[in-house]
């Protein structure tokens, strides 16, 4: 199904079922889901998703990663070098540095929700804003131990074949065989 309006129809009807907010059906995996999109349409998607947290009638807690990676770095106050920092040093000292600040654990540690209750949806979304200093893999390995109760939607610019994340259908994100496409 090509029609991304057709295809954001179906994600209501997902989410709310009972046994997608259960997580049943599974094999006691782990529920995570890869709702894949072309990039092009990434203004229609952040558009959905505003009005999607609307919706009385599911509880959507949406992480935009791009904002928990400036918070990271503006709590370890080094946002405001990181022009200085590349300029001076260069993209993959920067990289580097920033990797090991702002790692999927600090990630996760931004986005603990212990709280879950039956009808959350934790949605994922900023997934191509914060490439390649956050890979989808990375994170959500380290989001398992602590979202295993509660249905996590990763909004992905780009393919998902069931082992690899394909970030804006050209870079290989990485393994990962515990997600399930949503649709």
């Amino acid at each position: 199904m090509e029609n991304i309006d057709e295809r954001l129809e179906l994600i209501k009807n997902r989410i709310s079922d009972k046994d997608f907010l259960s997580n049943k059906g599974l094999s006691n995996e782990v529920g995570f889901h890869f709702f894949c999109y072309d990039p092009k349409h990434e203004m229609r998607i952040r558009n959905y998703i505003k009005n999607l947290k609307y919706d009385e009638k599911i509880h959507i807690i949406e992480y935009d990663l791009y904002r928990i990676f400036l918070d990271i770095l503006e709590s370890k106050r080094v946002l405001k070098n990181v022009a200085s920092v590349e300029e001076k040093k260069g993209k993959e000292y920067l990289l580097t540095q920033i990797q090991k600040i702002a790692t999927p654990d600090a990630f996760v540690e931004k986005m603990k929700y212990d709280n879950h209750k039956f009808g959350d949806v934790v949605i994922l979304s900023g997934v191509g804003k914060v490439f390649p200093y956050m890979r989808s893999h990375n994170l959500l390995e380290n989001m398992q131990l602590h979202f295993f109760d509660v249905p996590v939607v990763v909004f992905y610019p780009g393919e998902y074949d069931g082992i690899s994340p394909k970030l804006f259908g050209k870079f290989i994100d990485g393994h990962y065989y515990r997600a399930f496409n949503l649709l």
